[in-house]
Formats: C-alpha cells, sequence, structure tokens
C-alpha cells in the first residue's frame, strides 16, 4: 500500500512538475512575443506611439509602450530589450546615439521628415536672429529656456552659446516647464527665448517664429523609424507597415492638438484613433486586417 502511494505520489510531482514547465513556457513565449515600442517623453512621440500600440493591439499584436530616455532607448534596442522606437532624429539631434549603436540597428521608415529644432521667440518680439539676442540680454532676462539635458536640441543649445559668444544661461527643465514658461510669458507679451521644434503643439497655439541660425547650429532633419537588428525580418508584415508609416505635418498636428485637449492620454488616443482608423490600417498588411 505504501509502495503504492508513493508512486501515486511521485507521478503527481511530476504531472505538476510538466503543467509548471509548460506554463513557464508559455509565460515567456508570451513575453517574447510581445512588442515593444520605445518613446521619448515628448509630446509627438507619446501621441504616435499611444496609437500604433492601440492600432496593433486591435489587431491581435500584444504591444507594450516603455517611456524612457534617449540615449536607453538607443542601447536597449541595441541589446535587442526592445523592439521599435518612431522617432529617431537624424543626422544631427540624436547623432552620437547612432554613431555609437547604430550597427547593431535598422532603419525601417520615416514617421516624418520635416523634423526642426532652433531658438523659437513669440512673433511680437522685434528681433529675427540668433545674432541679435545680446543687444537684448535684459529684455530676456539672459535666459534660454531650455528642456531635458539628454535631448538633442539641449546640446545644440550649448553648442549655439559657445558659437555665438552668447551671455545667457540655458535653464535645463522639461517640456512642460518650457511650456509654462512659454504662456505666461505670452499671456503678458513678455519677452521669451525657449529651445522649441517642429513638430509641436506650441505651433498650433501661439504665434511664434524660430530665430535666424546663420551659423547652422540647429538642423533640419527626418525622424527615422528604428528597430533592433532583424526585427522586421523576424516579425512578418512589420517591414511594410513601418515602412508606410508617415504622418504629414497636418495630420501630425491633428493628432497632437487631441492630446494636448485631453486630461487623459488614453483616451486621447483612442479618440484618434477611431477618427482615424482608416489612415493607420492602410499601412497595414491585408493579412493583419482579416
Amino acid at each position: 500500500m505504501r509502495k503504492f502511494q508513493l508512486i501515486i505520489s511521485i507521478l503527481l510531482i511530476t504531472v505538476l512538475a510538466v503543467a509548471s514547465l509548460s506554463c513557464m513556457n508559455s509565460s515567456e513565449k508570451d513575453k517574447k512575443e510581445e512588442i515593444v515600442i520605445y518613446s521619448g517623453n515628448w509630446a509627438e512621440t507619446i501621441a504616435m506611439t499611444k496609437v500604433t500600440e492601440l492600432a496593433l493591439e486591435e489587431v491581435g499584436i500584444p504591444t507594450k509602450m516603455i517611456l524612457i530616455e534617449p540615449g536607453p532607448i538607443y542601447a536597449s534596442l541595441s541589446k535587442g530589450d526592445g523592439d521599435i522606437f518612431l522617432e529617431s532624429w537624424l543626422p544631427q539631434t540624436h547623432g552620437e546615439y547612432w554613431e555609437k549603436y547604430g550597427d547593431k540597428l535598422d532603419k525601417a521608415g520615416v514617421s516624418f521628415d520635416y523634423a526642426s529644432t532652433g531658438l523659437v521667440v513669440p512673433e511680437y518680439v522685434d528681433i529675427n536672429s540668433i545674432t541679435e539676442l545680446n543687444a537684448n540680454k535684459e529684455k530676456f532676462n539672459g535666459k534660454i529656456i531650455g528642456i531635458g539635458s539628454g535631448a538633442g536640441i539641449h546640446k545644440d543649445t550649448e553648442r549655439a552659446i559657445e558659437a555665438y559668444n552668447l551671455k545667457y544661461q540655458q535653464i535645463t527643465s522639461s517640456g512642460p516647464a518650457m511650456m509654462a514658461s512659454l504662456e505666461k510669458a505670452v499671456t503678458q507679451e513678455e519677452w521669451v527665448v525657449v529651445t522649441g521644434w517642429k513638430p509641436h503643439h506650441k505651433w498650433a497655439m501661439y504665434d511664434l517664429k524660430y530665430l535666424e541660425d546663420p551659423k547652422k547650429v540647429y538642423p533640419t532633419e527626418k525622424a527615422y523609424i528604428i528597430t533592433r537588428k532583424g526585427f522586421t525580418k523576424e516579425k512578418p508584415g512589420f517591414k511594410e507597415f513601418l515602412g508606410n508609416f508617415y504622418l504629414d505635418e497636418d495630420v501630425l498636428a491633428d493628432l497632437m492638438m487631441t492630446f494636448e485637449e485631453m486630461d487623459d492620454e488614453d483616451k486621447a488616443a483612442k479618440k484618434w484613433y477611431n477618427e482615424n482608423k482608416e489612415l493607420i490600417r492602410s499601412w497595414m498588411p491585408d493579412e493583419w486586417k482579416k
């Protein structure tokens, strides 16, 4: 009897072990099949990524968005820890990251090709060039309102300060803090200079202008879609989807304003996706739509 009970116990333990291993393998498989899309903490990238996440989920592709700084995005993709980044500004803004990690990454498409950066002032500010900043230092309180130190535009602005011998300090803050400073200045018609870029919803909200940059410190670039090495070969359909992915200025401006006008980013993504589903699905391969 005891021998029989021992045999039953061994069989039960074996069955449980096999079931546990099966569950682990299934869990690991599901995790492996999940598409990881990295996003920087910029309004347009968050908006594009959330809409893409929603669109992929709707056609049955598990997707996860991870918000991190640019440097870690490139490092993680190069190690194969994630899959996609929708807004790699090249050749300059993210140039140092591409130089370091580019041989371990792939370009899969262009999300938009009108990317630009520079120093931005309200239209009522009656100067038009970076070369005029020093003569008006007091009106600007000697400050350029910047964003995070990890951003390419932050580094370009440090180069601009040196190239133009500006007697200014770049204030390191964040995108939202920069926007708050801009809003406050515009409301009171005060002079303010901020680091700015296109696309961004501030251009739709206020009358703004870039200061001319005769030394060509700030670039005009393309926003590339990049992936870990070999991703589009491993994942059928993504070569077509990411290759077709493109947002023109009007479409991206509409997307960003939807996010700006709504407090909940997930609700904003769902609203915009539902209104623009035909466009997003036109990028997808036919087999995804079945």
